[in-house]
């Protein structure tokens, strides 16, 4: 695996999918999807310039963070399990996965805000967490009373699909589900395989995983 390489050409697409959208490359946000990657690999992402690390797991991600520089944004992308919610909120910047009430009720208890990204089921697929569009206007209702949270926008897993065109349509739909959310600009969306889309339709962060260090076992 050459990281610096992945790296490098990660960095060209996310300009081109810009230049296409006419976007600033620098509105978007590449987060590292660091999940199984060993410590080592982080470091050497940390040297060439990675500061946004995406983690699923508590229990995985709790020694890399205390190795690893303080100025990295670490960013929860798994299913948060409630019991789990505060001691999250006070090691990680951003939480991209709220999805109920019980979350909520543990996030408010930690010692400071973090950033909060509502995960949208976008597609209804029963298997997949997240919230369903029509309950989008109630929930945002109760993050904004939740006084850990500072609401920033939405994110989505959308279905696994071979041809990225395919997860356009799922990415329009998010982007316009935005406006329901008075306090928030962020986009959580697009992997490895679609983020080229995902930025045309307007992603702010993409998690990029396997694109940048390689197959995980």
């Amino acid at each position: 695996m050459d990281l610096a390489a992945n790296y490098r050409q990660i960095t060209e697409s996310i300009r081109r999918a810009a230049d296409e959208a006419q976007r600033d490359p620098a509105t978007v946000q590449l987060v590292a999807v660091t999940k199984t990657v060993p410590l080592d690999a982080l470091r050497e992402a940390y040297d060439l310039g990675l500061r946004h690390f995406g983690e699923s797991k508590w229990q995985e991600a709790e020694p890399k963070i205390a190795a690893l520089p303080a100025d990295i944004t670490w960013h929860f992308i798994g299913k948060l399990q409630s019991n789990k919610a505060r001691k999250v909120a006070e090691a990680f910047q951003v939480i991209h996965t709220l999805e109920t009430e019980s979350q909520l009720k543990e996030i408010a208890k930690a010692s400071r805000p973090i950033d909060g990204l509502i995960e949208i089921n976008i597609a209804k697929e029963i298997q997949k967490s997240g919230i369903f569009p029509e309950t989008l206007d109630d929930f945002v209702q109760s993050v904004l009373y939740c006084k850990n949270v500072r609401l920033c926008g939405l994110m989505t897993v959308g279905p696994v699909e071979v041809d990225p065109e395919r997860m356009r349509g799922y990415y329009k739909e998010l982007r316009g589900l935005l406006a329901h959310v008075p306090t928030g600009s962020w986009l959580s969306m697009g992997m490895s395989h679609d983020f080229g889309v995902a930025i045309q339709e307007g992603a702010t962060h993409i998690r990029v995983g396997t694109a940048l260090f390689g197959s995980r076992s």
